[in-house]
């Protein structure tokens, strides 16, 4: 598969491309329940990063090999830090690349299983997020006397509520994955670990097929709403940020030409 600089070889996960438009992730460190360290956190990072740069991959899908989506952070190379009055390596885009990740392309997370404290904090920032019915929620660090501090706190209000995240983030229970689509952190629940990998797969092929320069300007319009930008503000930002690229790009030509010409769109890698 022809790229314009090679993927990443990451140590602590498997990178996969179901087509040549979409990026499969795996975290896969299954005998620690796929929990990160501070090596694996600056390879989810470079992951992220390869993917926005490179201009043939459309979307990125994140899941776990095993039980376990991710458990959270390594606690025991966390211990060893704290013990050691030493603080933790992140990104600045946070636990997993994802949690305070703005980027430019779509992720999508299928949550295969368990998925907890950092975990949660990437599935809070996930574009999409698609869960196994076996798959649950939670912030367990109050129990642990840390706190989720990789970007989740001030990002859960805005999906669940005040009175919901409250609850996940002081009680640190657990959250099944049908109540976690009720409240609106999950998009849709299928039946097992591999339908939510192959449900996020053909939700990502839906997004891969649309015009990608649209796809990246939708997606920034949506950001800007979310990140507490005023409604007007945000579509003021947008206009004058983006409305110009996007018209001066072969994409927006193409889309309506395709449709006064009543034929499929043969969409351009993006150069936004």
């Amino acid at each position: 598969m022809p790229f314009k600089t090679p993927p990443p070889t990451p140590k602590h996960s498997t990178l996969t491309f179901p087509t040549p438009q979409i990026l499969l992730v795996t975290l896969s460190r299954p005998k620690s329940l796929n929990s990160i360290n501070s090596e694996g956190h600056h390879e989810l990072h470079g992951i992220w990063e390869w993917m926005d740069a490179e201009p043939g991959i459309r979307v990125g899908v994140l899941t776990g090999e095993g039980r376990a989506f991710c458990a959270g952070a390594d606690l025991k190379e966390w211990n060893k830090t704290v013990q050691s009055n030493n603080s933790a390596s992140q990104p600045a885009t946070g636990f997993g690349g994802l949690s305070r990740r703005s980027g430019k392309k779509p992720v999508i997370c299928a949550v295969n299983g368990l998925c907890l404290g950092g975990g949660c904090e990437m599935v809070v920032n996930a574009d999409v997020v698609i869960a196994s019915e076996k798959a649950f929620f939670g912030f367990p660090e109050v129990q642990r006397g840390v706190v989720a501090i990789a970007g989740a706190l001030t990002r859960v209000v805005r999906t669940v509520g005040r009175q919901r995240a409250m609850e996940m983030v002081l009680t640190g229970r657990r959250v099944s994955a049908v109540e976690a689509e009720r409240w609106g952190f999950v998009n849709e629940v299928v039946g097992s670990a591999e339908e939510s990998v192959k449900r996020a797969i053909e939700i990502a092929g839906t997004i891969a097929a649309n015009s990608p320069d649209a796809v990246i300007v939708s997606r920034e319009g949506v950001k800007l709403g979310w990140e507490g930008v005023g409604a007007e503000d945000g579509s003021r930002l947008l206009i004058e940020g983006w409305q110009g690229r996007l018209n001066e790009g072969e994409n927006i030509k193409e889309g309506l030409r395709a449709f006064v010409e009543k034929r499929e769109p043969k969409w351009r890698d993006s150069k936004l």
